[in-house]
């Protein structure tokens, strides 16, 4: 691998990092590491670098400076478009965490989300990591970088957004929903015959205060489905990250 260092390399170096940053540095899968900002910006530079000289990606030709900040928000706004799947594909374990924390009676509680660094909820924190353990147990950073590789061969630097998908982000986004309720299912499910029976035993004894018997049976049980059904989430989780990376290519192609 030769690497030609001349102005035209530069800014494309450049404009591959801008991409990459925006995909990278605020999705929950780097930023769960708690990296520094000086680290994060050598490996997303270094990131660039090896992309740009490994996959021969065509030079940028020299650019005005109006036309290299036309270029720069375009890469921008790819990048973002690529993080929006990442988040949505991770925000699905954060909407099946809130559904169920709300029907256990935890959703007074929360935890601070060490990826985004805002209140988060118990059981969303929960499945949110374990995500991004099985993320990085099924290779997905790998994929994660060979998605990279390929929104660079099919798009390179400077080229317009006018060719992007955009009908796309609307479908992740309301898969995300779906995937959400598919999580949450079996919970959600067993708590509401958990609900329906101390609806019919507060209606056949009256004597007995529903209220406290029914918050902690309803954590138990909650956390008991949720124990016995984490294995059965394994496809379902796979299901996750392939459609992010469909989405991926949909934006791009």
């Amino acid at each position: 691998m030769q690497i030609v260092v001349d102005m035209a390399w530069i800014q494309t170096v450049l404009l591959v990092a801008l991409r990459l940053a925006a995909t990278l540095v605020l999705t929950p899968v780097f930023a769960i590491t708690g990296m520094t900002a000086r680290i994060r910006v050598f490996f997303i530079l270094a990131l660039a670098v090896t992309l740009t000289s490994a996959m021969a990606v065509p030079p940028v030709p020299v650019l005005s400076p109006a036309d290299l900040v036309v270029a720069a928000m375009s890469e921008l706004a790819l990048g973002a478009m690529l993080a929006f799947g990442l988040f949505t594909a991770f925000a699905v374990f954060q909407l099946a965490g809130r559904m169920m924390d709300l029907q256990m009676g935890f959703g007074i509680a929360s935890l601070i989300d060490p990826a985004t660094r805002t209140q988060s909820s118990l059981l969303g924190t929960l499945l949110n990591l374990t995500a991004i353990a099985v993320f990085f147990a099924v290779n997905g950073h790998h994929l994660l970088i060979q998605g990279l590789a390929f929104s660079l061969a099919h798009l390179p630097p400077g080229r317009p957004l006018e060719e992007l998908n955009y009908a796309a982000m609307v479908a992740q986004f309301g898969g995300m929903f779906v995937f959400a309720l598919a999580l949450a299912a079996p919970v959600l499910i067993v708590l509401l015959l958990v609900d329906v029976a101390m609806a019919v035993v507060a209606r056949t004894m009256p004597q007995v205060n529903v209220f406290i018997v029914s918050m902690p049976l309803k954590i138990f049980v909650g956390l008991f489905v949720l124990a016995t059904s984490m294995y059965f989430m394994g496809p379902l989780m796979a299901r996750i990250f392939e459609a992010l990376f469909n989405y991926w290519q949909q934006v791009i192609e």
